[in-house]
Order: C-alpha cells, then sequence, then structure tokens
C-alpha cells in the first residue's frame, strides 16, 4: 500500500455568516491523480488554499508530507507545484525569461528549462512576449513553472478550463506521464469527462460539503441501478433495454446487429441525482 502524502480530516471554514467547508475528509495516495469536482463557488480553491499553508481551516486537521499545513516549512514548500487561475507571470518578459527566473530561484540548470519547455510544447516559443502568448500557452507556460522544482506534489486548479481540446489533450498527456514518474497530483475541476479520464479518485463536493467519494468506475457502477444497454443495427435504428432482456433480444436479432453499450450514467448524471444542481457551472 502506498503511502498517504496528504490527509484531511473535519475541515471546516467559514466566511463570515457563510460555511465554505464543512467537515471536509479525505487521504490522498503517493502518485495519485485526485479529482476534486464541484461547480464555482463550492469550496475547491479554498480547499487548496488551506491544504497548501495559505489558508487556516476554523476546525479540522491537515497533514501534507507528513507535516501540519499551518507549519510547512521552506523544504515542504518546495516540493509542491501550484497553478491557479490566480497565478501570475512577468507580461513584458519572453517565455523563456519567465521560467528562468524561477530556475534561478530554484538553483535549476538552464538546460532543464529547455527539458521542461520542448515537455510542454511551448519550446519553439520561448522568445515570445507572455503577455502575447494565447491563453493556451500561459496556461501551458505556468504549467511547465509549476515543474520547474520538480515538486511531489502538483495542485491544478482548473488547469484547462476555457481551453480548446487540443490543449487540453496536451495538458492530459502530461498530467499522465507525471502521475506515472510518481507525482501526485490534486486537480479542481467542474468537468466531469476530464475527471473520469485522469483521476484515481474523485471527490465530488457541492456547496462545501463532500456528497461521494471513490473511484470513477466504482461511483458510477454504484449509481448504475437501471443496467440499461443500447443496441444499434445495420439499418441505423438503436433500441435500449435492461441487461437481463439483452440475451433474448441477440438471439432474435443476431444478424443484424452492429453494436451493444451499457448506457452507464455519467458523474455529471450522478452528481445532479444527489444534490439537483449541476457541475459544470
Amino acid at each position: 500500500m502506498k503511502d498517504k502524502i496528504i490527509e484531511a480530516k473535519n475541515i471546516r471554514k467559514k466566511f463570515g455568516n457563510s460555511l465554505a467547508l464543512v467537515d471536509i475528509s479525505f487521504s490522498i495516495e503517493e502518485g495519485q491523480i485526485f479529482g476534486f469536482l464541484g461547480p464555482s463557488g463550492s469550496g475547491k480553491t479554498t480547499t487548496i488554499n488551506i491544504l497548501t499553508g495559505q489558508l487556516v481551516a476554523d476546525d479540522g486537521d491537515v497533514e501534507i508530507l507528513d507535516q501540519d499545513s499551518r507549519k510547512l516549512s521552506s523544504q515542504e514548500l518546495s516540493q509542491i507545484g501550484l497553478v491557479s487561475d490566480t497565478s501570475g507571470f512577468f507580461e513584458k518578459m519572453s517565455l523563456y525569461n519567465n521560467l528562468l527566473f524561477y530556475g534561478k530561484y530554484y538553483g535549476v540548470d538552464k538546460s532543464y528549462i529547455d527539458v521542461l519547455l520542448k515537455r510542454v510544447k511551448l519550446y519553439d516559443d520561448r522568445k515570445k512576449i507572455a503577455g502575447k502568448l494565447s491563453t493556451g500557452m500561459k496556461q501551458r507556460m505556468l504549467l511547465a513553472r509549476a515543474l520547474i522544482n520538480k515538486p511531489k506534489i502538483l495542485f491544478l486548479d482548473g488547469p484547462t478550463s476555457g481551453l480548446d481540446p487540443t490543449t487540453s489533450r496536451t495538458i492530459h498527456e502530461l498530467l499522465n506521464s507525471l502521475k506515472e514518474e510518481g507525482t501526485t497530483i490534486f486537480l479542481t475541476t467542474h468537468d466531469m469527462n476530464e475527471a473520469t479520464l485522469l483521476c484515481d479518485t474523485v471527490a465530488l463536493l457541492s456547496k462545501g460539503k463532500l456528497v461521494e467519494m471513490g473511484s470513477p468506475e466504482t461511483i458510477i457502477q454504484k449509481y448504475n441501478q437501471d443496467k440499461l444497454v443500447k443496441v444499434t443495427y445495420t439499418d441505423g435504428s438503436e433500441k435500449i433495454v435492461s441487461f437481463n432482456e439483452l440475451s433474448q433480444l441477440v438471439d432474435e436479432t443476431q444478424e443484424n446487429l452492429v453494436t451493444i453499450h451499457s448506457c452507464e450514467p455519467t458523474l455529471e448524471d450522478i452528481f445532479i441525482e444527489l444534490t439537483g444542481g449541476r457541475l459544470n457551472v
């Protein structure tokens, strides 16, 4: 069994009269991609800020890298990477010089900056002024910057929000390769398909409360009560039947049958069932 690299117990946070987080508990194993799913304002960024020591919870305990998140030293912080919608950069400097500045701070060899730029597919654009980069290029630049210190844990707050499918796919490929290398990734998103594709474990968050948690496959099967399948025929027609009816249907129409697909609920379907609200807002 892998070691727990993050453990949160009964986190509670209040802003004024509003409860942002209500008794949030979860643990993350080393090398996992952990998805924290919920609509805007559900408490995702607040949770990241507490985990990384930028914000103190009103109640509860958080350990990250075997240290209390309220007492993180420079040693622990140097093992953490973070990309959020508030991540800034030097707009009038080139993409390369932005990374060089942070590379010098961490004592990183210049050659590693080239490695990172190639990895995020920005090497050919390294001389471009950062302020003139497209949204997708800026996001990849910030991701490369977060990787400069070779972090053990990478926090990504909506890393593909507003990006085109091609750029999102590039980031997904990078995240999977980082996972294979042992990096733990804490990913907040309201893109359910992204979470299903990438995450080992997902936590569904609604109004500051965890409403479900587990692997995407386990959660989907848990709420797949109807057990329906969709059958497609050679004439293009389709029929949805229960799993129990499938065997007889196949026997009767086998010659004209093209495909059989299970009709499983999506994570968004499940979230709506549990909360009555949507994730992608």
